[in-house]
Order: structure tokens, then sequence, then C-alpha cells
């Protein structure tokens, strides 16, 4: 059986999300969710940095453009937020350019947007530990 990449700190991580979605509900913007999930992830002691900037080199050399993250978490774990009626293929598609990107293990992208919190843990096939 496969283990569960980074299996305790993303459980830690989507606990802080289910917090905020307990008590704030769906209907607000993201900007409100992130910033009172920076609120829940500071009190837990999760290290975390907000809307990290990742780099992008191609050949060698870095390209203007550049991705923010909404979290950095434990320096592993790329937190995307959403908060949309319902989640498809390119929000899906964003977290795995940023796992490319970052070269990090591990994606969890979580919608705040439905009735019930919604997320999605995404492993980045390309990461250095899985080849």
């Amino acid at each position: 059986m496969k283990e569960i990449v980074l299996k305790e700190e993303s459980y830690v991580i989507i606990g802080a999300c289910m917090n905020v979605h307990n008590e704030l509900g769906q209907g607000f913007l993201e900007s409100v969710y992130q910033e009172a999930l920076e609120l829940v992830l500071s009190k837990e002691t999760i290290a975390n940095e907000r809307e990290k900037e990742l780099h992008i080199s191609f050949q060698g050399q870095a390209l203007a453009k550049k991705f923010y993250v909404d979290f950095l978490c434990y320096d592993q774990i790329v937190v995307e937020l959403k908060a949309v009626k319902a989640l498809d293929q390119n929000h899906e598609a964003q977290v795995i350019n940023y796992l490319k990107a970052s070269n990090k293990p591990l994606g969890i992208l979580v919608n705040f947007g439905e009735k019930s919190l919604v997320y999605k843990r995404l492993i980045n096939k390309y990461h250095n530990s899985f080849n």
C-alpha cells in the first residue's frame, strides 16, 4: 500500500480550513477566508507563508512571470484557496503549475464556496522524491 504524502501535516492544515469554514460558512470572498486561515494557522503554530512568490526558470534563466500561492505550509505544502460554486480542472491545473514551479511534493486545493468544505490533495509527480 502506498504511503500518504505528508499525511499528518496535511491533516492539520485541512483541520484549520474546517475551523474557518465552520465559523464563517460559505458566501465570503476568497480574501476573507485567506485572512481568517492565516489567523488560524498562526494560532496553531503551523509554519506558513502567505502569498508566497514562486519564481520560474527556463533553461537556467529566471522568467519574469511569477506565481503567488495563497499559502506555503511547512515549506513543503502548497495551499490554494477558492470560494467558488464548484472546483474544476482549471483550479487543479493551477495547483499543479504551482507544484512544478516550486518543486514541492504536495498541494491542497480548498474550496470554501460550497455548503461543506471541499478539498483535494494533489501530488507533484515531478518532485524528486517520487522519481
